[in-house]
């Protein structure tokens, strides 16, 4: 590195250290060197190893993938869950030189193969629960020269395809490697997403980037880790690198729980009891069956202490059972392009002194920016509006691991140097952000907006609710209105037209009268993303032509 021999003193004199993604596994291995490791395996048994281990054998990787003359930058792709090998293609990948490409595996083969194709992966790594996809994918990602399986050689099934074993690539080496020396604006992993119009677009992170990010996650008023927590990352490795936990977790010391391909309410559920995790992180639907596990067999927490939800906006009602399991909701916004926090809700110290439910409405925010991102709201000419609670607009945002342009995009993603998210939002006089819709799925009545998020969270606090769903019906007279979605829990009471009359009254007082849907409908399951969101595009295809009641 470069450093400045300025004599006037207009430079400080402090040691230039880039900010790497390999510093983070050597520091972990050198200073929290019992620090466990435990995981789901793919072989169906507990593994477990230190972070000494884990810096060994993604060094015998990054050997390994040094003899197949891959050129810095090269992208290496991984269809995994969550696990120890995942881990190590983490750090082994970006620590190289090379860029971590995580892919969902849940999206459709056709939008899997364009990404492979658009990214130009050279090597696929993947679990065996992937093989048949595997098989589907390779006739049509002609950049890809090598299709590594990850698990053990006696496991591995035959297959058309001519495979690598992961254990067997990695076994001749010895793990005596530097890491090398990069500069910290290299970059270090990609994500696609899916959340943008046509195909999916890719977001490239930086080390600096990464390592940034990890910093301000591990905060007080952020994440809030530290060495004395064990991390259950539940959010998939393949969804935004998990939220950053893998990296965040190892920054401060924690010891990580990986649950594997088993995220139904009663695998996680005996997993954090078994492994006394004291922090996870997932999206609401995960945690849904989670709770209703431990309802249905009246169980409590032994050790759980907070979880991080985000990807979607938390019900309230959710958040009110984890308090009477004695569990604490972080309430999380950010999105792919984020890498991908950007907000958490948090209580300050002035906070203390206000009710229990003015408290309540705070944390059911999304929340204040941790320090590095910036953000306001802008109406349709793209100005700025104020920070009143009341006022509402397009959340535009910046930082330093703020996306400046999409992978392999010709133009910058930026309007006027900030990132326009897509959320609609406002911001109150003290920072806290709350998302009030998806620009595309805000619904316009008589002129008028009305949050679908809002109407979602209500009908949510029905106890015989397992999932709402607000869409947008076109309307003669009012434009459009508002149809509520529900998929009612499995062990329900009530008839439809029971509940739906219920749910109708149980607007009453919560929202303005001119919100109250139209109509309520009933679904067996209401669609989700490959990420776990509601899928509100299906939706509304599937009631397009739905005639609401004549009022």
């Amino acid at each position: 590195m470069v450093h400045s021999t300025d004599s006037k003193g207009n430079f400080g004199q402090m040691m230039d250290c880039p900010m790497l993604i390999s510093t983070i596994i050597s520091s972990a291995a050198r200073h929290h060197p019992q620090c466990q490791i435990v995981s789901k395996s793919g072989e169906g048994d507990i593994h477990r190893y230190s972070t000494q281990d884990l810096q060994l054998r993604a060094k015998k990787l990054a050997q390994s993938l040094q003899k197949l003359n891959l050129q810095q930058g090269s992208r290496v792709a991984t269809l995994a869950w969550n696990g120890y090998r995942h881990l190590e293609i983490y750090y082994g990948v970006s620590g190289s030189g090379l860029v971590c490409h995580t892919i969902n595996p849940r999206l459709f083969s056709d939008q899997i193969a364009y990404i492979i194709q658009h990214a130009q992966d050279e090597v696929v790594f993947f679990d065996m629960s992937f093989l048949s996809l595997i098989e589907t994918l390779a006739p049509l990602c002609p950049s890809v020269k090598y299709w590594v399986c990850l698990i053990h050689p006696s496991h591995q099934p035959q297959s058309s395809l001519t495979l690598l074993n992961y254990e067997e690539f990695i076994a001749a080496e010895n793990g005596q490697y530097e890491w090398p020396l990069l500069d910290e604006r290299s970059a270090s992993s990609l994500c696609y997403t899916s959340g943008t119009t046509g195909n999916p677009k890719g977001a490239l992170y930086s080390h600096r980037s990464t390592v940034m990010h990890s910093y301000a996650t591990a905060l007080p008023d952020s994440l809030c880790l530290s060495a004395m927590d064990i991390i259950m990352p539940v959010v998939p490795m393949f969804h935004v690198n998990a939220w950053g936990l893998p990296y965040s977790a190892l920054v401060v010391g924690a010891q990580l729980v990986f649950p594997g391909s088993k995220l139904d309410g009663q695998s996680l559920y005996e997993l954090i009891e078994s492994e006394k995790v004291t922090l996870s992180a997932g999206v609401p639907t995960v945690w849904a069956g989670v709770l209703q596990h431990m309802k249905t067999h009246d169980l409590r927490f032994t050790n759980f202490k907070r979880v991080l939800i985000g990807g979607s906006a938390c019900p309230p009602a959710m958040m009110q059972t984890f308090a009477q399991y004695g569990v604490e909701v972080i309430h999380a916004w950010g999105m792919t392009e984020l890498s991908p926090i950007g907000t958490v809700a948090r209580l300050r110290a002035t906070d203390v002194y206000k009710t229990a439910v003015e408290q309540e409405k705070i944390l059911q925010k999304q929340g204040r920016v941790i320090f590095g991102v910036d953000m306001k709201i802008v109406d349709d000419q793209h100005q700025e509006l104020p920070h009143d609670g009341v006022a509402f607009g397009d959340l535009y945002v910046r930082g330093p691991w703020v996306i400046d342009q999409y992978y392999k995009a010709l133009d910058h993603a930026l309007v006027g140097g900030w990132f326009p998210t897509g959320d609609v939002a406002n911001i109150d006089a003290e920072g806290n952000m709350q998302i009030t819709d998806r620009s595309k799925d805000v619904i316009k009545s008589g002129g008028e907006w009305i949050s679908s998020i809002d109407i979602e969270n209500i009908a949510s606090g029905h106890p015989e609710v397992m999932m709402a769903a607000c869409i947008a019906i076109a309307h003669p007279k009012w434009d459009e209105r508002p149809l509520l979605v529900i998929e009612k829990k499995p062990n329900h009471q009530l008839s439809d037209q029971e509940l739906k009359a219920q749910l109708l009254k149980y607007f009453e007082g919560k929202i303005a009268k001119w919100w109250t849907p139209d109509d309520v409908v009933f679904v067996e399951k209401i669609p989700l993303t490959a990420t776990g969101k509601m899928q509100k595009l299906k939706l509304r295809e599937q009631f397009k032509d739905y005639q609401l009641p004549t009022i």
